[in-house]
């Protein structure tokens, strides 16, 4: 599971960014200003860094450089639009790509996916019995045609893809709805969304595969699953 950095100084911004990104299928860890961000990178391995160039104490060009000299991975800048000026010194200072505000969040996904697989450290695809998730573009494909997941499909998906060997509850995956959808997903709304998801993604609904009903517990992976 990819991890990701985030500095970024408002909060409104921080929450939907890391919201996002969990929902993904990475790993956010947040820094809200300079100095934390750089204490952070002393005991932390990290994939890729989204970073804010305003923060409160400094700027996010000092971030970048200790990032490159310290863990050399792709860092993706988050600009105020038409700040040309700060895109090209970030640029020059070795980023790997910008994005200005306010953006697409299916496009932050995709160009995050492209610097993760450009710098060699996607490990973002997962297979099991012909279905392919790519969880750095979002991308699902059944036997090779490209299959279309809610938010809620997808985000139960990934439980799935990332517990592959535990028996996950009724009760873990309800919290992990409730926390995508911001809003109460009762029991009744999981045997739905279970329902719809194996729809798509099963070869015989009926007969499912991949995701395995465990009695009187919630549900496993089922086997012959891959990660590249």
């Amino acid at each position: 599971m990819p991890r990701i950095f985030l500095i970024e100084d408002d909060k409104a911004i921080a929450k939907n960014l890391m919201l996002l990104l969990k929902s993904e299928g990475f790993t956010v860890t947040h820094a809200s200003a300079q100095g934390e961000a750089l204490a952070a990178l002393g005991g932390n391995k990290f994939d890729l860094a989204l970073i804010d160039i305003s923060l409160p104490d400094g700027n996010g060009f000092i971030v970048c450089s200790e990032i490159k000299e310290t863990q050399d991975i792709p860092v993706i800048f988050l600009t105020a639009s038409g700040d040309e000026a700060s895109v090209v010194t970030g640029l020059n200072m070795g980023a790997d790509d910008y994005i200005t505000k306010p953006f697409r969040p299916r496009e932050l996904v995709a160009r995050i996916g492209t610097a993760l697989r450009k710098s060699g450290r996607s490990n973002s695809d997962f297979i099991i019995q012909g279905l392919h998730v790519d969880t750095a573009t979002g991308v699902v494909k059944k036997n090779g045609i490209e299959i279309f997941l809610s938010a809620l499909e997808y985000r139960l998906l990934l439980v799935f893809i990332n517990n592959p060997k535990n028996i996950i509850t009724r009760g873990m995956l309800l919290d992990e709805l409730w926390d995508a959808a911001g809003e109460f997903v009762n029991d009744n709304t999981l045997t739905v969304y279970i329902k719809r998801l194996r729809m798509k993604i099963e070869n015989n609904p009926a007969d499912p595969q991949i995701i395995l009903t465990v009695r009187g517990t919630g549900y496993r992976l089922g086997g012959g699953y891959a990660a590249q």
